[in-house]
């Protein structure tokens, strides 16, 4: 699995557009396409999409899918299978909360919309895939580093999983699966 190890805010910032990052996710998701295709997909111009797409690649998000397309048809592809980032590596650096709280909002929005778009229309999968959704939530009293190492073992357990389940394979869909850990707020 390669990955995307962001260490510069302004890069963050770029990622956390809604529009960048729901590009990205679906040539991650369904492999290579064209601005128009996607376009078609998040209901954009594909001049916006196009443009979009060159920012990525500026960032080296995306590259183009070799031996895809003909004439001037222009094929894109992710570059990698994950993005992550260090916050406390950003955190030291001028602009690296902002480009975090930015980042984090973006999350924040994708997973709501997945959660609706499950709740809106989760049941056309049938009763099997209901009976296997769920969601959790705990409040466990830790320290900072209590909570990083929590999240450091879900982590590495996900990333276990992803390693061995990226392909499709017949009975299989593609499932989100969120983690978040906070401070609770008064």
């Amino acid at each position: 699995m390669s990955e995307a190890r962001i260490s510069d805010p302004q890069v963050l910032r770029a990622l956390a557009h809604p529009l960048r990052g729901r590009l990205l996710g679906l040539l991650r998701l369904d492999g290579p396409s064209t601005a128009s295709r996607l376009a078609e997909r998040v209901g954009e111009s594909s001049g916006a999409t196009s443009y979009h797409l060159r920012q990525l690649a500026a960032y080296g998000m995306v590259v183009d899918a070799a031996g895809r397309g003909t004439g001037r048809e222009r094929w894109w592809q992710a570059a990698h299978t994950t993005t992550t980032w260090e916050p406390d590596e950003l955190l030291r650096q001028p602009g690296g909360l902002e480009a975090n709280e930015l980042m984090q909002r973006h999350q924040v929005e994708v997973m709501g919309r997945e959660l609706r778009s499950w709740l809106d229309s989760g049941r056309a999968q049938g009763p099997e895939w209901a009976g296997v959704a769920g969601l959790s939530d705990y409040v466990l009293r830790l320290t900072p580093a209590e909570t990083r190492q929590v999240l450091e073992e879900i982590y590495a357990v996900l990333d276990g999983w992803a390693a061995t389940t990226h392909d499709p394979r017949p009975g299989t869909l593609p499932v989100n699966v969120f983690t978040a850990a906070f401070p609770r707020t008064p």
